[in-house]
């Protein structure tokens, strides 16, 4: 008989928690969530809104074995995660046990470790039924939109489909910024570039047309710049103005789940999820030689940038030891107002088992994520960096070119780690000779560039995952499994790290929105999470939540059913006639795509393939070339007569683009 019984979610953390506790403890993992609503019903009462929870299938074994051992158990701990997540899983479990109170137990750690385990275990509390409340708010809202909306698309788009509150928020972004690409309409600009030099010793540099009598002048024509060129044939070079500066840059804070996952993606290549299974590998535990198996993070779920001081005085000890003293800073950080502050930032559970020490104990992955977390964390703490910087104007007749340089005067944190800055503006930075004011400069040669205003970038997954946050959409737990789902859903696609909407996707997002406004939409959704945070903390009634949000809702769904009952949706007609029955038939949009169906459906339920060809032909025998894509949803180009007419050709890349890239 275990004289303590703790329960986990998963085998690895199981693994590493029995290391650290001896004699007759015993630790069991609960596989995740035990219950949940049911798949093939609503399962919340739409009076009381109670839920229905259920044993999930496949489970019964072990929850059987589960009760066995908590019987046993004198004293019984349930370990699950620090979060709303983990809290709710702790209060299923404790129902489903059925083990007196008196000898139940919630221990949460922020770090698997066996100081953080020992401490919480000798200081436990009762599950917190505010923060298991938020969860069931999130779980039976989102059911509720997810059952009520689901049948709607089924009815007028295909059966199968499904929408999410926060998901098809997340579709909307990504289809409203396709909208802005579509129509945006370039705008013609012009930038000139003087190349100028001193006389002795002879330096060259580069200075940008600024503007004429020290207004700035935007060119917008090859014209203009004509104009100016022939203005500026006789001109003279001089310098009219130098300014010198120190420039500090601070480090960033420590990684919060958003961060992290934006900077793996940036840095790493890694995909959301990706990061989110090395990281959860991280947390659980690794097996160290010098320390056994422990958790080498903290947890990996968190808004938070805050660090403990135990943490706080690790990282100074390792800064000053290493670089020396003014390398170090003692740096605190503001966490965001509406952060759940419950745990820290993320960050090295030990800061003495550096990324290079213990590389040979983990995966390539986990070494490579490891290491920007430790780096980041220990540059958080660290000096700001220093640069000197010069900025020069010089005058040619009445137009104004400037040129500005920066040299780095102390490295500071960026000896450790420097940011990845994604779409943001860089500075461009010469080496400048050294100059004094009025001083003449030779001209070597000066040039003009045509370019042209570029629209939005499309979302990648660290953008997007950016833009979730600042919008206030979903919280640390929600990024991750909100983006895998709408690519699963297929309502986008990932091509070359863009999130393009699909056709599928466009249609969905078009239907939700014209009908469904109310509810999939940016700020209802970012309110949600506030009345989430609100039943966490105590200050709100889950079921007086859902009850507000359902009356409204419920109106709304049986109006747009009312509505679009006699409402077909409008298909797009091809050259193709149906060979059953004649009509024309049209271009739909099915689970992987598009495809031709008969209009005639149900009477005549024909459908087929959609072949998309391009203008170029087969480099190879000159038939049309196909589009295709993988089961992964990469495109590739196929000849139509690959491989029942003999040719054998078949590239990732289009054929045009071929020839183009073996020119250059």
């Amino acid at each position: 008989m275990a004289d303590k019984l703790i329960i986990v979610e998963s085998p690895a953390k199981a693994n590493t928690i029995k290391k650290f506790l001896g004699g007759s403890t015993k630790v069991v993992a609960s596989m995740g969530h035990i219950r949940d609503l049911p798949k093939s019903k609503l399962g919340v009462d739409t009076k009381t809104f109670e839920p229905e929870y259920i044993n999930i299938r496949g489970k019964g074994d072990l929850i059987k074995a589960l009760k066995k051992e908590a019987k046993a158990a004198k004293k019984v701990y349930i370990a699950t995660d620090p979060d709303r997540e983990g809290e709710a899983i702790a209060w299923h479990l404790a129902t489903i046990l059925g083990v007196e109170k008196s000898k139940m137990y919630r221990v949460t750690f922020n770090e698997i470790t066996k100081d953080a385990v020992k401490k919480a275990i000798q200081n436990p509390r009762e599950i917190d039924m505010d923060l298991t409340d938020a969860q069931q708010a999130r779980r039976v809202l989102d059911r509720i939109v997810g059952y009520k909306i689901s049948p709607v698309l089924w009815k007028k788009v295909q059966k199968g489909l499904s929408a999410g509150r926060v998901q098809s928020v997340a579709v909307k972004l990504i289809a409203d910024r396709e909208e802005e690409i579509e129509k945006f309409i370039p705008e013609e600009y012009w930038n000139i570039y003087a190349t100028l030099a001193t006389k002795k010793p002879k330096k060259s540099f580069e200075a940008k047309f600024y503007g004429k009598n020290n207004e700035k002048l935007d060119i917008h024509s090859k014209e203009e710049v004509d104009q100016i060129l022939k203005d500026l044939e006789n001109a003279k070079y001089i310098v009219n103005e130098i300014k010198r500066g120190e420039k500090k840059r601070n480090p960033a804070p420590p990684f919060t789940t958003s961060t992290m996952q934006q900077e793996a993606s940036r840095k790493l290549n890694f995909a959301l999820r990706k990061t989110m299974q090395v990281a959860q590998g991280l947390y659980e535990g690794v097996k160290i030689p010098s320390k056994g198996t422990v958790g080498l993070i903290t947890y990996m779920r968190t808004d938070s940038t805050r660090i403990s001081e135990e943490a706080r005085a690790a990282a100074k000890v390792h800064i000053e030891g290493t670089y020396g003293t003014d390398y170090y800073e003692n740096r605190y950080y503001k966490t965001k107002n509406d952060a759940q502050d419950a745990h820290e930032a993320i960050r090295p559970t030990y800061v003495d088992l550096t990324p290079d020490e213990i590389k040979d104990s983990l995966t390539t992955d986990q070494y490579k994520l490891y290491k920007l977390i430790y780096n980041r964390f220990i540059a958080s703490q660290m000096s700001a960096a220093i640069f000197d910087t010069l900025s020069v104007k010089i005058n040619a007749n009445e137009y104004n070119f400037k040129a500005n340089g920066q040299t780095v005067k102390f490295k500071g944190f960026m000896k450790v780690y420097v940011e990845t800055e994604d779409h943001e503006k860089k500075e461009e930075f010469e080496n400048i000779p050294d100059l004094k004011e009025e001083q003449e400069l030779q001209k070597e040669k000066i040039e003009s560039k045509q370019s042209f205003t570029e629209p939005p970038p499309r979302y990648t997954e660290a953008s997007l995952v950016k833009a979730l946050e600042e919008k206030g959409i979903g919280r640390p737990s929600t990024y991750s499994p909100t983006i895998t789902t709408i690519l699963a859903r297929r309502y986008i696609e990932k091509v070359q790290k863009q999130l393009h909407p699909t056709e599928l996707g466009k249609i969905v997002n078009k239907l939700l929105i014209e009908n469904f406004s109310d509810v999939i939409n940016v700020e209802f959704t970012a309110q949600m999470e506030e009345k989430f945070d609100q039943i966490a903390e105590g200050k709100e009634m889950w079921k007086k939540v859902i009850e507000e949000f359902y009356g409204p809702f419920e109106k709304v769904v049986e109006r747009v059913e009312k509505e679009l009952e006699h409402v077909q949706l409008e298909y797009e007609e091809s050259d193709e006639p149906c060979e059953k029955c004649g009509r024309m038939m049209v271009i739909k949009y099915g689970k992987y795509g598009k495809f031709l169906a008969c209009p005639g459906y149900p009477e005549c339920q024909n459908a087929k393939p959609y072949i998309e060809t391009i203008e170029e032909v087969c480099p190879k025998c000159g038939g049309a070339v196909q589009i295709r894509k993988t089961k992964k949803r990469r495109t590739f180009y196929i000849c139509e007569n690959n491989p029942n007419n003999g040719c054998e050709y078949i590239s990732w890349t289009k054929p045009g683009k071929e020839r183009q890239d073996e020119r250059s």
